[in-house]
């Protein structure tokens, strides 16, 4: 649905018409800011009333059994394709890197319980983060996993869950949110589409993710998206811990160009893009480098997570292991003289590393300045969508990656955040 559909549907948006969110119609006032100033005092206390049988839950995701009931939560009841043959399968080790970066509240992890059976039936969290809205610092909550029991949705369990996360927020003195959704909604402030480059690609045709086009064969398509064995950047290598205070600033500087970007702390940075080695512990993102071999300094970075897609129709195969591409800089964009020809080898090297790493299929959405390697690189285009919002926040547009009629350089993405 388009923002000029849903505005003609706006009765469906009754919950939203009560929010303090942009409205479709564009009548808002443009001026960046708030949109509406929030009285600590007049912020309930008290949870909000639940339905006869249910009970509100704060999850721990310290405790172990917390965080395999919100796994089962996930993996049964979240984001499915249309069809129901594909299920993104969160595993405990990501949802504790998702929900436990600096700064994360215990209280910010909601849930409802089945007061007989006390088993989880929907869930809605949030981190807190900073970010940067054109030459602003908000100070916002990420908003992430809301998922409600498929034999609830009719309960208008949604609205509750959104309007206690936002209560238990404001009483922490936060008034701002961020969050995706595949729907729109009053009103996105941009909207992305995924794209998907095979890296096994016989794999993904056999599960019934990829299809063979007409007039080639297998044989073909496994040659175009075959990938070199070895990686061609000097100088690229894993991110160490000593390299945090140099990528921060790496970073900062290439982030600084998009009209809406994360204002990332050197304990988010660690958090979020440096894995630790150590036994027993599930590999959740993968970041590189490229270190100057004359002046030892960081040039380049990328980075991608790992999620799983169960295959739930299939006797073959039972999961997708899927990349997802996350922050990446270049020192290239000071001058964004050869930018567009670097990022092209930066990623396909994040393509050859993935590849090493036994993933199936490297994902990413056309926002940053995706639009600069996607078609070279030999991304398809998805069918999903992912439109960003604000919450309680206005801002004038950012750039329109959508837009088919610019030059390259002109389609890169407003959007400089990457929500998982």
């Amino acid at each position: 649905m388009s923002p000029n559909e849903a505005t003609n549907n706006m009765a469906a948006y009754k919950f939203w018409k009560t929010q303090p969110v942009p409205k479709f119609d564009g009548k808002d006032d443009i001026q960046q800011g708030p949109i509406k100033i929030i009285d600590p005092d007049e912020t309930p206390k008290d949870p909000y009333p639940l339905l006869d049988g249910f009970e509100w839950v704060t999850l721990d995701l310290t405790e172990d059994n917390n965080v395999v009931e919100l796994y089962n939560l996930l993996s049964t009841h979240y984001v499915e394709d249309g069809e129901g043959e594909f299920r993104l399968n969160y595993s405990p080790a990501f949802l504790r890197w998702a929900l436990t970066s600096p700064g994360w509240q215990k209280e910010w992890h909601v849930g409802v319980r089945a007061s007989k059976s006390k088993k989880l039936t929907a869930f809605i969290s949030g981190v807190p983060t900073k970010i940067r809205a054109h030459d602003q610092t908000v100070q916002v909550v990420e908003i992430n996993f809301l998922c409600i029991h498929k034999k609830l949705r009719s309960k208008r369990l949604a609205p509750l869950l959104i309007k206690e996360i936002t209560r238990r927020c404001y009483l922490k003195g936060i008034y701002q949110a961020v969050y995706t959704a595949a729907v729109v909604l009053p009103t996105p402030i941009a909207s992305y589409r995924y794209f998907h480059r095979p890296l096994n690609w016989l794999k993904l045709y056999e599960a019934g993710f990829a299809f063979l086009p007409l007039n080639s064969t297998t044989g073909r398509q496994v040659a175009k998206y075959h990938l070199p064995r070895n990686t061609s950047i000097p100088g690229l290598r894993a991110l160490r811990e000593s390299d945090l205070d140099a990528l921060q600033h790496l970073l900062e500087q290439y982030l600084a160009r998009f009209d809406v970007s994360p204002k990332f702390t050197k304990d988010e940075i660690r958090h979020w893009l440096f894995h630790e080695e150590k036994k027993g512990v599930e590999q959740v993102v993968w970041s590189y480098v490229v270190e100057d071999a004359q002046t030892q300094k960081l040039t380049d970075f990328f980075s991608f997570y790992s999620l799983e897609s169960s295959v739930t129709s299939h006797s073959k195969h039972d999961k997708i292991r899927t990349a997802y591409l996350y922050y990446y800089a270049s020192a290239f964009s000071s001058t964004e003289d050869g930018l567009e020809a670097r990022l092209e080898i930066l990623i396909n090297d994040a393509l050859i590393v993935a590849k090493k790493a036994d993933f199936d299929v490297f994902n990413a959405l056309n926002l940053q300045d995706n639009a600069l390697f996607l078609e070279k690189l030999r991304f398809m285009n998805g069918s999903g969508e992912l439109n960003y919002y604000l919450f309680n926040y206005r801002m004038p547009p950012v750039r329109d990656a959508q837009e088919k009629n610019l030059p390259l350089m002109g389609r890169r993405g407003g959007v400089g955040i990457v929500l998982v």
